[in-house]
């Protein structure tokens, strides 16, 4: 019979390590695209291309990631808290007596989840919009030295 506190435990570390995890593997990939997306765009020569949308394609590569890990990331965080409230309720029901220590400090292990998802996005949200605003400028350049040729 397998016993309902050893699952209980195998839960909570499942929930820890899971949502942190990917939380973590979220901030390392975003971390890591907008360094690549940094260098790109210090090496850019807009005079290596001949068609507006051919550079933006390439301005924009990845970003898009960044941007869906910076909205996603606080709901992956939010999804661990919930499943750790349940968790510490479940634990409550299960004993048959309520602690106010044990339900706070359940809880608050829960949070952290949400804490560790909105540290994740909101650097996430910053790195994006410093990437596209990088794109702006670029796009901007090229239009001026389309311009210039066309004169």
């Amino acid at each position: 019979m397998i016993n309902i506190n050893n699952l209980l435990l195998y839960a909570e570390d499942a929930l820890d390590y899971g949502v942190m995890g990917i939380l973590i593997l979220m901030s390392i990939v975003t971390l890591w695209l907008f360094i690549e997306r940094m260098m790109f765009y210090s090496s850019i020569r807009i005079d290596d291309y001949e068609h507006r949308d051919e550079l933006e394609l390439d301005l924009t590569d990845n970003i898009g990631v960044i941007s869906a890990i910076g909205t996603n990331a606080p709901y992956v965080g939010l999804l661990g808290t919930v499943l750790g409230i349940m968790i510490t309720f479940y634990t409550l029901g299960d004993v048959g007596t309520v602690d106010a220590k044990e339900i706070m400090t359940g809880l608050a292990l829960a949070l952290k989840a949400t804490a560790m998802g909105l540290i994740v996005a909101i650097p996430a949200i910053l790195a994006y919009t410093i990437a596209l605003r990088k794109v702006e400028r670029v796009l901007t350049k090229f239009d001026v030295v389309q311009e210039r040729k066309e004169r």
